[in-house]
């Protein structure tokens, strides 16, 4: 593996590839933070499988799990998912693992993005992460990609989603926050995305869903689901403060382009019925800095944007609330030539995120 430093994936015809292009596999990690996830894990373990084994059905799928996770790991995994030991400090792949790009020969590259556990000393959910961080040259390293080393800026995976074709999606509220990158104008964030994406052209929405504690990522309230088209997180509830979160954006992408100068089309996908943590819920996390992870009652940030796109396959969360049918029927018309498959993941939820955040995938 070569550490690159001295380029950019631009300069080297290097670009990031959309989540609905052709995948090599998917990378996870396995669930054990005692204040991420409830009761030791063990019920988010489940939804784990569950995603994995869904996501197995069509590309390779690799686990990272920590040398005391190890056997846990490979015991309720089947024998055709990779099971790796390698320290980290939680589950998020999506936001730590490599941002993979490539180029028209087909070569894939990694990018080792800085990583403060969302917000660093300022906001930041977690201390330490250097295990976290580390992971994405790890990772290069075991798949021999060569890297490209950014560590100095920080960003997520969640925080990004490209089109594939020079548009990238990022929310305001995350990109620009205090905990990210403050020594940055937004035109030197943008540049930066511009360099290291291979896009032309960013579409910058005003927010996520409300309680999103990553600082409200765009992937949880956005999606390209082909050229030119997007998912949007709705709501027709204009009491719910998310509707009103939701329109500032529905607004942006009516009036944007994307690189090819096409206007976007948005398809709305409803949201579930406000989601909280219940007590007994609340009692099976750890606190976390001498603080309790979730209070009884608390909103989370549940939304059906938060799906992964798998070769043959869309992996999507169910909240056994009405609206998971119909948000259903949305993707699985949105995308007719993969079955979509529906799982209940409340108790990933509970730990901050959803399908797509426990995800990564490497394109080919």
């Amino acid at each position: 593996m070569q550490i690159i430093k001295d380029s950019t994936p631009k300069k080297d015809g290097f670009y990031m590839p959309a989540e609905f292009a052709p995948h090599e596999g998917c990378i996870m990690i396995f669930p054990e933070r005692a204040d991420s996830w409830q009761y030791g894990g063990y019920r988010a373990r489940t939804a784990f499988v569950q995603v994995a084994e869904a996501i197995a059905r069509s590309e390779k799928v690799t686990v990272c799990a920590s040398a005391k996770q190890y056997d846990n790991a490979r015991a309720i995994l089947p024998p055709h998912i990779r099971v790796i030991e390698m320290s980290n400090d939680d589950a998020w792949a999506r936001d730590y693992c490599p941002t993979f790009v490539r180029n028209d020969a087909g070569e894939i590259r990694g990018i080792d993005w800085g990583f403060n556990a969302w917000g660093g000393l300022h906001d930041g959910l977690y201390f330490p992460w250097d295990n976290d961080n580390k992971m994405a040259r790890k990772l290069c390293d075991l798949l021999e990609k060569d890297v490209y080393n950014k560590r100095d800026f920080i960003l997520e995976g969640g925080s990004i989603h490209v089109d594939g074709e020079g548009t990238c999606l990022v929310t305001e509220a995350c990109l620009l926050s205090k905990g990210r990158n403050p020594h940055m104008k937004r035109e030197e964030i943008e540049e930066t995305l511009k360099e290291y994406l291979n896009v032309s052209t960013i579409i910058w929405l005003p927010c996520g869903i409300y309680q999103d504690e990553t600082n409200e990522h765009v992937d949880n309230i956005c999606a390209f689901t082909a050229p030119g088209e997007v998912v949007l997180a709705w709501t027709e509830d204009k009491s719910d403060v998310q509707y009103a979160m939701s329109k500032a954006c529905l607004e942006v992408l009516e009036q944007a382009t994307d690189a090819k100068g096409r206007k976007l089309k948005v398809h709305k996908l409803p949201l579930p019925k406000p989601v909280t943590i219940t007590e007994e819920e609340c009692n099976g996390l750890d606190i976390c800095q001498d603080e309790p992870t979730r209070i009884p009652g608390e909103r989370l940030a549940a939304s059906y944007v938060n799906f992964y796109i798998a070769n043959k396959h869309i992996v999507m969360p169910g909240f056994g609330d009405p609206a998971d049918e119909q948000a259903k029927k949305i993707l699985q018309d949105l995308f007719p030539d993969r079955e979509v498959i529906q799982i209940y993941a409340r108790d990933i939820l509970i730990g901050g995120g959803n399908i797509h955040c426990i995800t990564q995938q490497i394109p080919c």
